[in-house]
């Protein structure tokens, strides 16, 4: 399959180069004034506008947004493919998440048996109802029979459980060796050529990942220019920490998903952070949740106040993401805001709103989608509440987003 380049409108010219400025290698890569918006804030505020002070901050998310496809699924996938599913203590996935629904755990038990005993391998590239069970689980949330996992007791603006479970059957392992199952499932992914697929269980899954160029080159800019670089992504921290090496952004500088361990091994619950203790399982990065991690590992806010915006001086200079998964990160930005266009209702609400003109919209850098067929409901349903209800779009001053049309596109 063909590479798909996002430049369905010709990028304005970055900045004048300058001695003490690093800029954008790939600028021209960019959609419209968007490398040109980046780099005066590069310039602004890294070494060259402001060379003395605190260091300042970029996060990034990671899935589609630092690579196109998902390091989660991969990882998953090359699981199921390789029997490193462990089956869960006592044989009762209701021990996997406390947000699993007995719908849940009962199809789960009724596909992968009881027989393997509890911390041992499941054998998912034989056994496909285990494969296909686990699967559904993982990418749809619901059994193979449409039943619902996942009760949805939990905020839905601070937790994914499904996206949470995903470092919880981790259980059982060393963390070192979640990082190494997840070395082996980058490898595959990235020697896989762009369109491949694989067979996992019954499914047919794609099979590749590639980093973008061009964001390698602009968290490269943004080290040169002496901006702190970090990754928070809602997949496990362990397997963030492989990925993130590739664009040289350290473990000691990726926030993922924080798994707890007991006698040095993976238990099966989650960090805290705002207040919500350690082992409560409540509050991962995701959605506000992002905000919290970034005031609690970055900018050394204690308790309660790492849910709230932190003062603005302190907060990220830029932030990249992709979904709304990754709007209050983004919003939180206080230089530029990139939203790769993904399609998703909240974030491309806000950004195409661009309500104070720090967005920056771009294609995804391959295989970019076309236009949205319907506008974005940020009028109505746009915004996802904490009990998972939905709600119009709102600015900071109460007033609604209008619905946006989607101008900004492969």
């Amino acid at each position: 399959m063909a590479v798909a380049t996002a430049t369905t409108a010709p990028s304005a010219a970055a900045a004048p180069a300058s001695a003490y400025c690093p800029q954008l290698r790939l600028a021209d890569h960019w959609y419209g004034g968007n490398a040109a918006k980046i780099q005066r804030v590069i310039d602004e505020r890294g070494r060259c506008g402001k060379p003395r002070g605190p260091r300042p901050v970029a996060v990034f998310d990671w899935d589609n947004t630092v690579i196109k496809n998902d390091i989660s699924d991969q990882t998953v996938f090359w699981m199921l493919r390789h029997d490193k599913v462990l089956q869960p203590k006592d044989a009762d996935w209701r021990n996997t998440s406390r947000y699993l629904t007995e719908a849940g755990a009962d199809a789960l038990r009724k596909a992968c048996g009881t027989t393997t005993p509890p911390g041992r391998p499941l054998s998912t590239s034989t056994n496909t109802a285990c494969a296909d069970e686990i699967l559904s689980v993982r990418k749809d949330g619901k059994t193979t029979g449409g039943a619902e996992v996942f009760d949805g007791t939990h905020n839905h603006r601070q937790m994914q459980a499904g996206y949470a479970w995903v470092a919880q059957i981790n259980a059982g392992y060393r963390p070192s060796e979640v990082r190494a199952i997840a070395r082996r499932a980058r490898a595959e992914a990235l020697s896989a050529p762009i369109g491949a697929t694989q067979r996992v269980g019954s499914h047919t899954e794609v099979a590749w990942i590639r980093y973008y160029p061009e964001i390698k080159d602009l968290i490269a800019t943004l080290n040169r220019a002496g901006f702190e670089t970090w990754v928070v992504s809602a997949s496990p921290k362990e397997t963030a920490d492989v990925w993130s090496a590739g664009v040289g952004i350290p473990p000691s500088r990726t926030i993922g998903i924080g798994s707890l361990t007991t006698n040095g091994r993976i238990n099966g619950h989650l960090e805290g952070c705002g207040g919500i203790p350690d082992g409560a399982d409540a509050i991962m990065p995701y959605i506000d949740g992002k905000r919290c991690f970034i005031n609690k590992t970055i900018l050394g806010i204690d308790g309660k106040a790492q849910l709230d915006p932190a003062p603005e001086p302190r907060r990220q200079a830029l932030a990249g993401g992709d979904a709304t998964t990754d709007v209050t990160m983004l919003s939180d930005a206080t230089g530029v805001r990139i939203a790769l266009n993904r399609n998703k209702d909240e974030l491309m609400c806000r950004a195409y709103d661009n309500a104070d003109g720090k967005w920056a919209i771009n294609p995804m850098f391959i295989e970019p989608l076309p236009a949205l067929a319907r506008a974005y409901p940020c009028s109505t349903t746009g915004y996802e509440n904490p009990d998972g209800s939905t709600a119009p779009v709102r600015r900071a001053d109460g007033s609604t987003i209008p619905d946006q049309r989607d101008t900004i596109h492969g």
